[in-house]
């Protein structure tokens, strides 16, 4: 668990890390390079979540090593299984982090929502549900890692 501080938005107790897979933690189906290390590294005070249609196939071989819970969507209304995903967990004890226009109820609803923009770009609907705007998803995760930052960025 971790608690940050904001200053104008109050005091945020976060418990559960949920990602969307491809665009935001993979490309093209492949783990981008210094995730999963962050991952490891966040599972210490996270309940890791990562939500996915695996597209590609073969997403809980991929993320075996990583300590999370993989929950795979239908191919229908996936925006709507990844926000009542986040209403089971808790959304105010929630961190999301996505990409897509199927991010965007998890984004809107969550404690913290961060949209990345990478290679596979963002919706514009994810980018204004987020709370954070990251370049890409190493930034965002160290985001979380030092919440010094998301208090210098969120604080009014």
């Amino acid at each position: 668990m971790m608690e940050i501080d904001i200053p104008g938005l109050g005091r945020l107790r976060l418990y559960h890390l949920v990602l969307d897979y491809n665009g935001t933690i993979a490309l093209d189906g492949q783990l981008i390079q210094g995730v999963r290390e962050r991952l490891v590294a966040l599972a210490r005070e996270f309940k890791i979540h990562v939500i996915t249609a695996d597209t590609f196939g073969g997403v809980k071989e991929r993320l075996s090593d990583i300590p999370c819970r993989i929950h795979i969507l239908e191919a229908e209304a996936q925006d709507i299984g990844k926000m009542e995903y986040v209403y089971r967990l808790g959304a105010n004890r929630t961190v999301c982090i996505g990409n897509g226009r199927n991010d965007v109820m998890m984004l809107e609803k969550a404690a913290l929502g961060i949209a990345v923009i990478q290679d596979e770009g963002a919706a514009v609907g994810a980018i204004l549900a987020a709370d954070v705007i990251a370049p890409n998803i190493l930034s965002a995760l160290d985001l979380i890692a030092n919440p010094l930052r998301l208090t210098a960025t969120l604080r009014s």
